[in-house]
């Protein structure tokens, strides 16, 4: 599968992420010729313990994210921030839960967004919205390189091309940067052969980015 990296827009203090940032982003994947493919989504839910007896103590992860993608309609991924582990499921397993009710969904984030192909590389223009809402929570970046797979291979590349954005995206002279924070894929258990696997790590490791800069302007 080929080689991903996930960048979160932090806007600077006082500023706001909105519908003209995300225009003004896409026109800059635009300028370097990227051409339109179609259009991408995911969905991150929180899951929090359904518990009926508050005073049982009992051995359980205490909250979980789950990740659906639209390349993988069949998959089903979890991961379980806290002991660094991430699972890959068939997708029925949501029908399962619903039956078991034993963990409720807390929150539902979507990340919707336009594809474009750049050569060898594909972009992905995302806005981060509330599942129950159209407000814009985030915006995020997603480069992938098609014809690597190896996660140490391709760091070069992508650390030049990551390098090109950041300069393309600086000539509009935004309120805010693209950042970019690698998680450690070997606290996962996972190999230097990129998978699905690796994605669903990138877009928590993003999501808990965009918390915790969206805690910070606040």
């Amino acid at each position: 599968m080929p080689i991903r990296c996930i960048l979160h827009w932090q806007p600077n203090q006082g500023s706001v992420v909105n519908s003209q940032v995300l225009n003004e982003i896409s026109q800059c994947v635009e300028s370097l010729n990227g051409v339109k493919e179609g259009r991408c989504k995911a969905s991150l839910t929180f899951y929090r313990p359904n518990l009926r007896d508050q005073s049982v103590t009992i051995d359980f992860p205490r909250d979980f994210l789950g990740i659906s993608m639209l390349e993988q309609p069949n998959k089903y991924y979890f991961i379980i921030r806290g002991q660094k582990i991430v699972l890959e499921a068939d997708s029925s397993i949501l029908l399962i839960m619903e039956k078991l009710q034993s963990y409720k969904s807390k929150v539902a984030l979507h990340f919707e967004g336009v594809l474009y192909k750049l050569g060898d590389f594909q972009m992905r223009v995302i806005k981060v919205v509330p599942s129950q809402a159209e407000s814009l929570r985030g915006i995020m970046i997603e480069i992938e390189y098609l014809p690597i797979s190896s996660v140490e291979k391709s760091k070069q590349i992508l650390e030049e091309f990551i390098d090109i954005w950041k300069e393309v995206v600086s000539k509009k002279s935004l309120a805010g940067q693209f950042m970019h924070t690698e998680p450690n894929y070997a606290e996962y258990g996972l190999s230097d052969n990129y998978t699905s696997q690796h994605t669903a790590v990138q877009y928590a490791a993003a999501l808990a980015q965009l918390i915790q800069s969206a805690q910070l302007r606040n």
